[in-house]
């Protein structure tokens, strides 16, 4: 497939060239819109869908932050960001930094930030424990960054939280943060598995914490649709989510896999890619949700087959 409907420019895959953006842009959201993008197993492809919606967004006209909540900084490393020695989100949570000196600007993005992980987001579960109001720290300074930013004229569109694959501190920090929960899927059987375990965190967190919170977003990833088992797991997440499901599987792709080991997204690795072009369509389909998303209620119309 053409890639030259969506992009302007050819890029080198080994080097972000320039700025990116479409040819068409995403619908802007009626107000800003914060993602926790979670799941307590890991390899079901959290990060990578958090940096390439975010990315995907982005190219399409609108201010983005990722706020990259694992230890282990991948989401860091796929936007091409330092992390390993500078002041991330560790230092935010602690209150040794203030949220707005941590921000970085992402190479090649003109409306894409990050916020980093770092080494010592390790620590932070137990530093945690004994703080004040200690699932409500992310939240305090978001509202703190977002308002900076809306006082400066250029506030974000969405950010985009990435969790660690637990359900420690940190990512009930993340849920009590967010008006929206996105739950990557991964198209196998023990994906569905860990599904009762996060649903009934959420359902406790909506309950004591953040009233707000809505289960909006479900994608499946690493959809191989040769096999009977991904088309098992579809049809199941199908029947039991079909509003929150964005029916656009993500294929398992070698280009989506190889991007961060360059410092990039597939989005500016390879665009014309099916994994680049499927996190496209999604991000189109969640901008286009999102002109009249109400937080409190789950209900709309999806209509299957759209592009993007």
């Amino acid at each position: 497939m053409d890639d030259s409907r969506e992009t302007q420019e050819p890029v080198n895959p080994k080097k972000v060239i320039g700025t990116r953006r479409l040819k068409e842009a995403m619908a802007k959201p009626a107000k800003l819109r914060i993602f926790t993008v979670a799941n307590q197993k890991g390899g079901v492809g959290k990060t990578t869908t958090t940096v390439n919606l975010a990315a995907s967004l982005a190219m399409g006209g609108l201010r983005t932050l990722v706020i990259d909540l694992d230890p282990q900084g991948n989401a860091s490393t796929a936007l091409g960001v330092e992390h390993r020695e500078n002041d991330g989100i560790y230092e935010v949570l602690m209150g040794t930094n203030p949220i707005e000196k941590v921000v970085q600007k992402v190479a090649g993005f003109p409306h894409l930030e990050c916020i980093s992980s770092n080494t010592a987001l390790a620590q932070a579960e137990i530093n945690l424990v004994s703080m004040v109001a200690r699932e409500l720290r992310l939240k305090e300074a978001i509202q703190e960054l977002v308002a900076a930013k809306q006082s400066a004229g250029v506030g974000y569109d969405y950010i985009f939280i990435d969790c660690p694959p637990s359900l420690g501190l940190l990512t009930v920090n993340a849920f009590a943060a967010a008006q929206e929960l996105l739950i990557p899927i991964q198209c196998e059987y023990y994906a569905l598995e860990g599904l009762t375990q996060l649903l009934e965190t959420y359902s406790v967190v909506k309950k004591r914490l953040n009233n707000d919170l809505a289960l909006s977003t479900i994608i499946l990833t690493m959809f191989d649709g040769r096999t009977r088992l991904a088309n098992d797991v579809a049809a199941s997440v199908r029947s039991h989510f079909p509003n929150e499901l964005i029916d656009i599987p993500i294929p398992r792709a070698v280009r989506v896999s190889e991007a961060p080991s360059y410092g990039q997204t597939v989005m500016t690795y390879d665009p014309g890619s099916p994994g680049a072009i499927a996190y496209l369509q999604v991000a189109r389909e969640i901008a286009e949700r999102g002109k009249g998303f109400d937080s409190n209620v789950v209900s709309i119309n999806y209509k299957k087959g759209e592009s993007a």
